[in-house]
């Protein structure tokens, strides 16, 4: 069967018409990775073994999303966020930081078991499961997030370069240059998918070692780590401690990171009517990505035992921030340590920005369908992703900290946007088939989706605070009010929101046409294959 006929399509008109329509690239002579302008499925060929054991050119075959992935764990958010933990609170939140890549990781893992068994990313399923309004919606959210964390990434490229070149370069010309040479550096695509995938390694290897570095510069106290992170109590912490117990859930978990992993899982060639095929992609991209997500914890880890031995206290404790922490280290440590944390801070931040970016144009392009060339496509997604960053980093580099703190919230009230969907299609029999979730599976991961929202909520409310005046009050309780019924709408899903429609039309003899036309729509999206479809007309 031809390459092009197992490209995996969503049965009838209107799919068949979505599918169409999407720029997918197939890979020539016999599967060899194609070189282009973009990221795009199939590119990289898996080798073919006559046993079905465990195969570690297969595992080195499917290396390379996972730590694209694993790259928004380490951004200047996250750093962050680990040194002020070890500044308020010492060791005593390791524990949560552990649990929470573990999190992560189970959300990471559906969103690549959805690529793997559909060959869509998951913003390109939302683009058949909800009708326009609720769809047009959900990728405003996201692409918010996605400028909301290329913030954060950006101005930590900036600290870096300010750092490098002893506050020579001021913050908005950091900017600036991040800005610029993140476009040049995704240029690397035209070199092939690998050897991209190959630079960002290298960016996280150049994380691991500046880290490192310092973590055995300062020689942190390893029994306290171990407690730290075996015992999940956080001993006379103060409201401080508990802000930033909840603040290092918010920004491990990103939504848009879902977003991304679901689409790089595709840029395998598998034959998705081959189960056997499925499931080995399925258990390879989850090894790849446990060990990624294990090694960023362990850079995180890094980070958070730093501040923690050298920098708690309530000297630190106030003015704890990646622009600080620079200067801290070279009052201390000398300018080498200065030196080596920035090379660390600026290979975190550019590597993210790059991840960021990428995750805007896979957004956009699966949500709104664009059938634009190639180079007017890239073009636009990814300038819709960094020119608001590079503005809105420009207005507030002068309230970094404050910035900060918002960017984090919202980060927290939009990952239900994504949490939510990919719960919802993974668990689907109608898109998984035989791999949909499990109801322990459906249980664990729904029961984890509310801690983490309700956690998530709770940075809000915390970070809102009180003593505003009473108009303020009645908007935030007006839109918190449409907030929560959209996010009511995403968590009931689609389906069910049709019948309780169709149930209140029919009571009060309202027009039904509308409600059973999108219900006759949905009956027949089956997620499927072209091999099927030809079998089925035959």
């Amino acid at each position: 069967m031809a390459e092009e006929d197992r490209t995996p399509i969503v049965n009838e008109i209107y799919a068949n018409n979505y599918i169409s329509s999407l720029d997918v690239q197939t890979p020539a002579n016999n599967y060899e990775a194609s070189k282009g302008f973009e990221i795009t499925p199939g590119q990289v060929k898996i080798p073919v073994t006559k046993d079905k054991s465990f195969s570690f050119r297969k595992l080195w075959a499917f290396t390379g999303p996972g730590f694209l992935m694993s790259i928004a764990y380490l951004d200047p958010g996250n750093i962050e966020s680990d040194l002020q933990a070890g500044a308020i609170a010492k060791y005593k939140l390791i524990w949560v930081l552990m649990w929470s890549t573990v999190l992560g990781l189970i959300l990471q893992l559906l969103a690549a078991r959805l690529g793997c068994v559909t060959g869509m990313n998951l913003a390109q399923v939302c683009h058949l499961e909800y009708p326009m309004f609720p769809r047009i919606t959900l990728w405003l959210m996201v692409e918010i997030a996605i400028v909301g964390s290329d913030i954060q990434e950006v101005i930590g490229s900036a600290i870096a370069l300010n750092l490098l070149s002893n506050h020579k370069i001021p913050i908005w010309a950091g900017v600036l240059i991040t800005g610029v040479d993140t476009f040049t550096f995704l240029f690397l695509e035209s070199a092939g998918l690998r050897k991209l995938e190959a630079f960002f390694g290298a960016l996280i290897t150049t994380m691991a070692v500046t880290f490192l570095y310092i973590y055995v510069k300062i020689m942190p106290n390893q029994g306290d780590i171990l407690i730290g992170m075996w015992f999940p109590w956080c001993e006379d912490c103060d409201k401080d401690s508990i802000v930033q117990l909840v603040g290092i859930v918010g920004a491990v978990i990103m939504p848009h990171n879902i977003y991304l992993h679901s689409a790089l899982v595709l840029t395998r060639n598998i034959d998705r009517t081959d189960k056997h095929e499925v499931a080995e992609a399925i258990k390879y991209n989850s090894i790849e990505s446990a060990i990624a997500l294990f090694v960023s914890f362990i850079i995180n880890l890094f980070v958070l035992a730093v501040f923690a031995a050298a920098f708690s206290g309530p000297t630190f404790r106030e003015e704890a921030s990646l622009h600080n922490a620079g200067t801290w280290l070279y009052e201390q440590y000398g300018l080498g340590v200065k030196i080596i944390w920035g090379i660390g801070i600026l290979s975190a931040g550019q590597s993210s920005t790059m991840t960021g970016t990428y995750a805007g144009q896979f957004v956009m392009e699966g949500f709104m369908n664009i059938r634009w060339s190639k180079w007017k496509r890239v073009l636009l997604t990814r300038s819709i992703a960094m020119v608001p960053t590079i503005i809105v980093a420009l207005i507030a580099t002068n309230d970094l900290d404050a910035m900060n703190n918002w960017l984090n919230v919202l980060q927290s009230v939009q990952l239900p946007f994504a949490l939510l969907p990919v719960l919802h299609f993974t668990s689907s029999e109608t898109i998984m088939r035989e791999f949909k979730n499990g109801r322990v599976m459906k249980i664990t991961v729904w029961g984890l989706a509310i801690l983490v929202m309700g956690i998530n909520f709770y940075l809000v409310i915390i970070s809102v605070g009180s003593g505003n005046q009473w108009w303020i009050y009645v908007i935030a309780v007006i839109v918190i009010f449409v907030y929560l019924a959209y996010v009511a709408y995403i968590a009931i899903g689609p389906h069910t929101v049709l019948k309780l429609k169709m149930m209140i039309a029919l009571k009060f003899n309202r027009d039904t046409e509308k409600i059973l036309n999108e219900i006759e729509r949905r009956e027949t999206l089956k997620y499927t294959t072209r091999e099927d479809l030809s079998n089925t007309a035959s």
